[in-house]
């Protein structure tokens, strides 16, 4: 800061970010609602561990963000223990029913699944996750962990305009098709204002059960848990899960179909624990989830980028944003060729990260924007990749339902708006005084995917439409597997010591936004918050997981606080601006460090909701 006489002025290197870094010693806590981070904070206040709070957000990620999770959605956790000095992953992914195959959904004519309704239901997967994490890591005991949602639940919570928008448009359909969604989104039969508290009494009730059940069972800690795991996957969850699913629902086929998911599916699954995959880059070892999530994408694009000299290149300039997106076109074609469950597919981890195969693929990297679809070849491995135009879907058998209350054409019929309206995802990364670090993305089970579950008040999640209905294809619909999925949290050690937890929400664009804020942070010095707030990019450049699972060759989205003459430069080489305004993506990022005893931790400015605290 200059002074000139009683006036001041700001220097050129100082940069204002959208809010200050958070440091502390004590904890930090990042998560994509102020909500869920405020109890994770009071969690660690009482004495709890990161994986307590980690929990206690999750809890309450599922009842304020109905629109990206919920109690019957899914979550990968990647988390460091100072206790057992090690990386853990628990994949609280769940599995597809035993009696879905391809040839039961192709003889409902079906080519790929529906983005909707009971068809594409898995098995939920988060709350035996967050069990096994309270199980193997946690300390207090579940009723203190679980207090801070039922609260939220019971008192209400905040509607976002997103969430208020959402369901006045979806309101007509759920009162006719999901009524038992709208009993719990529609109080008095009305879709909640922006702005309004929206109470779920429902899924209070429905926690407050399993505790109940869980504290019936004694005492002991660790008892109640797997009490309270059974009263979900083989007690009154299960049931009320397997009599519902008997019953037709609308999806975005524009039809009703029963479903395939039952009781007998959630008794037979529970969380896994699993060894990370790494890769070392520029002193930093990038621990992630495995191919039954895309989480390999972030360590591909890293491998191919280790063959540049990221550090000298403008963060904001025209090389490094095309340089980055070019290395992601041929991570995410690599992903669509050859991820899958690596319990039912053979997947090439070793070759897709290796040297040697990353030289080559650099070699396809030249100054102008690549429009195809680039996947390596790996002999005897990967499959083949559907490509279907944005906007050439045929979205229903049947659109013959009411029109949606469109207020923008007034002639969408449900399943298309619907197909247009998916949910989205939740992140949190949480940083404790003894040096233990989680990350964790809770998705699934948003309100638009499928009906409430009656008696349970809370959706299950609809994540398998990532599947292809291919059997030959890693990504292939078998009974018992894991959607490759979009959610992938990620934790980075620096010289071998626990450095790094972050990740976003944002379906295919996790690992986009993810990888941008940890090269600013890596490369150009720029701090958490920083390196969050930097203009952000992404690329539609591969087919969407999300149904109807098309893409959009060439596609780049930017914000439009880039300079405008790297705008100019990315156009002129054939990339295909789509411009948002200023923090304009939904970009969510979270991040927190722990060096030398001092904790960091930021948290995105986009949408109006992420925050950042600790002391």
């Amino acid at each position: 800061m200059a002074q000139v006489g009683t006036l001041s002025f700001i220097e050129e290197n100082e940069v204002i970010t959208s809010r200050p870094e958070i440091v502390g010693t004590f904890g930090v806590v990042a998560t994509t609602h102020w909500l869920a981070t405020t109890a994770a904070m009071t969690i660690l206040e009482k004495g709890g561990n990161a994986f307590d709070a980690a929990a206690a957000a999750g809890f309450v990620h599922h009842i304020v963000e109905p629109d990206q999770n919920g109690p019957g959605g899914d979550v990968p956790i990647i988390l460091w223990s100072a206790a057992r000095k090690k990386v853990e992953v628990i994949c609280g992914q769940g599995v597809a029913p035993a009696t879905a195959t391809v040839a039961r959904m192709k003889a409902l004519g079906l080519d790929i699944l529906p983005g909707t309704g009971h068809l594409p239901a898995v098995v939920p997967g988060s709350f035996g996750a967050w069990m096994l994490l309270l199980r193997d890591h946690g300390s207090l005991t579940l009723r203190e962990v679980m207090t801070p949602a039922i609260t939220a639940a019971r008192d209400g919570f905040l509607v976002k305009r997103e969430v208020a928008s959402l369901l006045h448009h979806t309101g007509g359909f759920m009162k006719t098709h999901w009524p038992t969604s709208a009993a719990v989104f529609l109080p008095g039969g009305q879709a909640p204002v922006a702005g309004s508290l929206l109470r779920v009494p429902a899924q209070a009730d429905s926690y407050e059960r399993i505790l109940r059940e869980a504290e019936a069972a004694g005492g002991d800690r660790l008892r109640q848990i797997e009490a309270a795991r059974q009263a979900w996957y083989q007690g009154f969850v299960a049931e009320a899960i397997d009599r519902f699913f008997r019953q037709p629902v609308m999806d975005t086929t524009g039809e009703a179909h029963a479903g395939f998911l039952t009781g007998q599916d959630m008794a037979q699954w529970s969380a896994t624990v699993e060894a990370p995959v790494t890769l070392d880059y520029a002193g930093y070892t990038v621990c992630k989830p495995g191919p039954w999530a895309q989480s390999p994408v972030l360590l591909q694009q890293l491998a191919l980028l280790k063959g540049f000299d990221i550090a000298k290149m403008d963060h904001c300039g025209p090389d490094f944003v095309h340089l980055v997106q070019e290395c992601t076109k041929l991570a995410l074609s690599d992903r669509e060729a050859f991820y899958g469950d690596p319990k039912f597919a053979d997947v090439p981890l070793d070759r897709l990260l290796s040297e040697e195969y990353n030289a080559g693929r650099r070699k396809l990297i030249g100054a102008e924007a690549s429009l195809e679809m680039r996947p390596g070849s790996i002999e005897g491995k990967g499959g083949r990749i559907p490509l279907r135009a944005r906007g050439s879907t045929r979205m229903a058998h049947s659109e013959t339902t009411v029109a949606a209350e469109d207020d923008t054409s007034g002639i969408l019929s449900w399943p298309q708006f619907l197909a247009k309206t998916r949910g989205d995802t939740c992140h949190l990364d949480i940083i404790d005084r003894w040096g233990n670090m989680i990350s964790a993305t809770p998705s699934g089970g948003w309100m638009t995917g499928s009906p409430v579950v009656p008696g349970l008040g809370f959706c299950v999640s609809a994540r398998g439409q990532m599947f292809w209905l291919d059997e030959d294809h890693p990504n292939g619909l078998t009974p018992g597997k894991r959607p490759r999925t979009t959610l992938t949290p990620g934790l980075a050690l620096r010289e071998g010591e626990p450095y790094m937890a972050f990740g976003t929400p944002g379906g295919d664009q996790q690992d986009q936004w993810s990888l941008h804020a940890f090269l600013r942070h890596v490369h150009h010095g720029l701090n958490l918050q920083e390196a969050i707030d930097a203009p952000g990019f992404y690329t539609d450049h591969m087919p969407s997981s999300f149904y109807p699972r098309e893409w959009y060759p060439g596609h780049l989205a930017v914000e439009a606080d880039f300079p405008k003459a790297t705008l100019a430069e990315l156009h002129r080489r054939g990339h295909k601006l789509e411009i948002h305004p200023r923090w304009g993506h939904y970009n969510s990022m979270t991040m927190a460090t722990r060096e030398n005893g001092v904790l960091r931790a930021a948290a995105s400015p986009r949408r109006m909701q992420c925050y950042a605290i600790g002391r």
